[in-house]
């Protein structure tokens, strides 16, 4: 029998938690519809294989739609499901948070920033 989270926070997690996929669902509030190469651009420092891995999750997870264009090359859009859509007002509260908390974070950041609590 497979463990079901209870705890709410937890559960959010399970779908948005990590490094990146915050990022790739701000990229897609922003854009609408976006291809890989261009989330390659956006995320500098992400691997194609990491991206990769990120965009199948959040696409198994019903967060993300993936389109194959036909045309050759072929090209792959992605792009928000209604369920990816309703998670962005909680990105937009967090986004609203860190402006109005910028000052603070921004210094909590410089002076305990650690890489591996993001991953």
């Amino acid at each position: 029998m497979k463990h079901l989270i209870d705890c709410p926070a937890e559960r959010a997690i399970y779908f948005l938690g990590g490094k990146w996929k915050i990022r790739i669902l701000f990229s897609l509030l922003n854009n609408k519809k976006v291809r890989f190469g261009e989330f390659k651009k956006s995320l500098k420092t992400i691997t194609q294989q990491m991206l990769s891995k990120q965009l199948k999750e959040l696409e198994a997870d019903g967060i993300v739609n993936r389109k194959v264009i036909q045309i050759m090359p072929p090209k792959v859009e992605y792009s928000l499901t209604e369920f990816g859509l309703s998670v962005m007002p909680i990105l937009r509260s967090f986004s609203e948070w860190n402006k109005r908390n910028t000052h603070i974070i921004s210094s909590k950041l410089n002076k305990n920033f650690e890489e591996n609590r993001i991953r």
